[in-house]
């Protein structure tokens, strides 16, 4: 009998680590294959399903179409579609009468929860992996061993794939460390909560893209006697590019073309289209913000500051307030603030893909750069003594993958080809679930 069998546990076909949308559209399309269903499992740490929650602003919408939702791309007739969403709460015919292809956030955050719950049955929650060993068959590496705690104790679960869909990690610059007076944008409607009623004085907002303008617009409004400044390097917020043409860069074909390209021309779409989704903010977010500035202008009261073509070059913490120095880049004049509150909208960075497979890590090949090479069905290349499978969902694949990599734009399509990989991966496998394992082989692993 086998390691597995002798535990009186399954195999899985595919352990997924982390259970955000792209490993629910993972779950999904797995469970739409029918009898041919993959065996699945999901590990996520959180208590529950969650995207997010800290930018859940009232009146947010999405950046992209409702039909790049979890599933329409990959299969328009799947029930577990924001249509279908719509439709079981009632809503369909009053979202059409809208008139709109992007929905508030928090109506989409809605729909993610309601199709989690529909395949609750393959996900743990408050589950944290804390270590990843390796099963050798013959000296080969096919299967993991992962380990997993939290409130129910530790469980250990095998599988011959797994798919690492853990996100991006709020990033602060550096010298920066979060406090009750500094704050990141991820955490922002938590921190609002936690002021029970208090009112700052003052709120400085850093950063450009997206999150900052709505933090600003938000804060702004949401405090009606404190004053906020926002800075940033550029002279102003700039547009997002969601022309047409720009927006094929998303497109489910334009990843084959972006993998298949040189890597000078990779660089040049990155690039070129950053302007579709980095330090960008939609036009109409604008024009309300320079309106509400102009307004007050007008009024004689300003409390929305911009501190344009600048940056925050010294921070102090004191037991009452917070300091923050701004330096403008054009003439080197510094101002002094004081600050309640002080908001880095300063984006999020991929952490080490692999990190989590410890020195398992090594055995996956990375490029000249140190990045991991990562095949066209998301599948990280290895050297041959690791033939389980590690599936990338996310962060770690801009370079070889594009832009959409990281974004909802191609979720369901990449769900669905990683599903193909493993379900292919699976047919080509000479072992099955008894097919005796060796104890773990950790020489030279850790």
């Amino acid at each position: 009998m086998g390691l597995a069998a002798q535990a009186g546990n399954p195999v899985y076909d595919v352990i997924g680590v982390g259970f955000g949308p792209s490993n629910l559209a993972l779950a999904i399309a797995a469970g739409e294959r029918g009898a041919a269903s993959p065996r699945a499992l999901f590990l996520e740490r959180q208590a529950g399903f969650g995207w997010h929650r800290g930018m859940l602003i009232e009146d947010a919408t999405m950046q992209v179409s409702f039909l790049k939702d979890l599933v329409t791309l990959r299969n328009p007739a799947s029930e577990f579609s924001f249509l279908s969403f719509l439709h079981q709460n009632g809503r369909l015919i009053d979202f059409i009468n809208h008139k709109t292809l992007f929905p508030l956030r928090i109506e989409f955050h809605d729909y993610l929860e309601w199709a989690a719950d529909k395949v609750s049955d393959v996900v743990r929650y408050d589950r944290e992996v804390q270590s990843v060993r390796p099963l050798r068959t013959d000296g080969v590496i096919d299967a993991f061993e992962v380990t997993s705690t939290g409130q129910g104790g530790t469980s250990i679960d095998v599988t011959r794939n797994m798919v690492l869909g853990v996100g991006l990690t709020p990033h602060l610059p550096a010298g920066i460390s979060r406090s009750d007076r500094v704050w990141h944008n991820q955490e922002l409607l938590t921190r609002v909560r936690e002021l029970d009623g208090r009112t700052p004085g003052r709120f400085v907002v850093v950063g450009a893209g997206q999150s900052a303008a709505e933090v600003t617009a938000y804060l702004h409004e949401t405090f009606p006697q404190s004053e906020v400044c926002a800075v940033f390097s550029r002279y102003g917020y700039s547009p997002a590019d969601d022309s047409p043409f720009a927006n094929r860069v998303f497109d489910p074909g334009a990843v084959d073309e972006f993998y298949s390209s040189p890597e000078d021309v990779k660089q040049m779409v990155l690039d070129y289209h950053g302007n579709t989704n980095y330090s960008v903010v939609d036009g109409e977010l604008i024009e309300a913000l320079y309106s509400r500035q102009y307004r007050e202008r007008v009024l004689g009261i300003q409390r929305l500051r911009t501190f344009n073509v600048s940056r925050v070059v010294d921070l102090v913490e004191s037991d009452q307030e917070t300091t923050v120095t701004i330096e403008s880049l054009s003439t080197g004049q510094k101002t002094e603030l004081p600050a309640d509150v002080v908001v880095y909208c300063t984006g999020y960075r991929p952490a080490d893909p692999v990190s989590l497979l410890g020195d398992i890590g090594e055995l996956c090949r990375r490029d000249q750069e140190g990045r991991i090479k990562v095949g066209r069905d998301y599948r990280v290349q290895t050297t041959g003594e690791l033939q389980a499978g590690i599936y990338l969902q996310g962060g770690g694949t801009e370079h070889t993958h594009g832009l959409a990599s990281s974004l909802l734009s191609n979720t369901a399509i990449r769900a669905g080809e990683i599903v193909e990989s493993i379900a292919a991966a699976k047919v080509a496998q000479v072992a099955d679930i008894d097919r005796p394992h060796a104890v773990p082989d950790v020489v030279g692993l850790h």
